[in-house]
């Protein structure tokens, strides 16, 4: 059975914090909060830990990950960043965004896409994330906490809990933090590329 965390949206309790990113570091699957809704995730390089998250959303190894990041220096460890996207990026996060950029050696091939080799990079609004990500002083490989056949994510802490106390080893409620996917951003090329519409605002990267 799964633990459960309450912890304070604006003011983190560095304890459970702590604790939190152990069980990340012991392989353990977590749902978390973000700005954009609750999020599966654990720690890079957790294989196994990896395939529970694929069987929990049953997900097909097509399936783009996304790396949630602390800050831009840290996603560009794991991302190829040029100056324009560079400085699209710097603008726009922490913030509902996630953006496609080709992947670094860093990134474990099997979280890259398959034909592309290119990864989903997030840095969320979200305190609690920001602070877990500082904490494990490295990204959470991570997707969104959709259930097999739902449209939308769910949001529910104590609803999360019931549907998946037996699947997962943490759960963190962090408040509402709403039911909107993010703005999925292509920045392979010099042009932006709109992938999915979604919390982000489009139109500050000049989309129709």
């Amino acid at each position: 059975m799964s633990q459960f965390f309450q912890i304070h949206p604006d003011n983190p309790q560095a304890r459970l914090i702590k604790q939190a990113a152990d069980i990340f570091r012991d392989g353990g699957v977590v749902v978390y909060p973000t700005d954009s809704g609750y999020a599966l995730g654990c720690q890079i390089g957790e294989k196994n830990a990896l395939e529970r998250i694929r069987n929990i959303r049953k997900l097909d190894e097509k399936h783009h990950f996304t790396l949630v990041c602390g800050n831009l220096a840290q996603a560009s460890i794991y991302a190829k960043v040029d100056n324009t996207a560079y400085r699209l990026i710097k603008s726009h996060t922490p913030g509902p965004y996630t953006f496609i950029l080709p992947a670094t050696r860093e990134v474990p091939r099997r979280l890259q896409h398959v034909k592309r080799r290119t990864i989903g990079l997030r840095i969320p609004d979200n305190r609690i994330t920001q602070e877990l990500v500082t904490e494990m002083n490295e990204p959470l490989m991570s997707v969104s906490l959709i259930m097999p056949g739902d449209d939308l994510p769910l949001s529910d802490p104590y609803d999360i809990r019931d549907t998946l106390e037996h699947s997962v080893d943490l759960i963190i409620d962090g408040g509402y933090c709403g039911i909107e996917a993010t703005t999925v951003v292509d920045l392979e090329e010099e042009v932006p590329v709109l992938i999915r519409r979604g919390a982000g605002d489009p139109s500050v990267f000049d989309l129709d």
